[in-house]
């Protein structure tokens, strides 16, 4: 079995349990989760909403991501779904886990995977402003 066990971009509610249980494995010490939701606020501005879009090869390049990071240490498993379309505040936005043998290498490793996808998968934030105003996050 693949150590990367799950990868989406969907346009639906993301489920935290749907992605612990897919990095469940009985040879893992440590397991760690992040969960990033929306938010209400910006660089001190009201938050309203806001959306995602995602390049078609947003999925594939989420991947790569996940594979490199376990290539660079030593998971268990890895698994992150991150969602596009219209969301709330405190909806969740990206949903990422990794175990591994112990927690120091969970938490390296997840900080890692976020790090990266918000840097290189073509997935872009367009934030609504509580007055009227807006803008796009990740499209420069």
């Amino acid at each position: 079995m693949s150590v990367v066990r799950l990868i989406s971009v969907r346009d639906s509610v993301l489920s935290v349990d749907e992605v612990l249980a897919a990095v469940a494995d009985p040879k893992a010490g440590g397991v760690v989760l992040f969960a990033g939701a929306v938010r209400d606020h910006d660089r001190n501005q009201q938050v309203s909403g806001l959306s995602y879009s995602g390049h078609p090869s947003a999925e594939a390049e989420l991947r790569r991501v996940a594979e490199k990071v376990a290539e660079k240490f030593p998971v268990t498993a890895i698994a992150v779904v991150h969602r596009i379309g219209d969301l709330d505040i405190g909806d969740l936005a990206v949903v990422a886990a990794v175990s591994c043998p112990h927690r120091a290498e969970a938490f390296d490793a997840c900080r890692e995977l976020i790090d990266t996808l918000k840097a290189l998968v073509p997935i872009w934030k367009h934030q609504k402003f509580a007055d009227g105003s807006d803008e796009w996050v990740g499209s420069a």
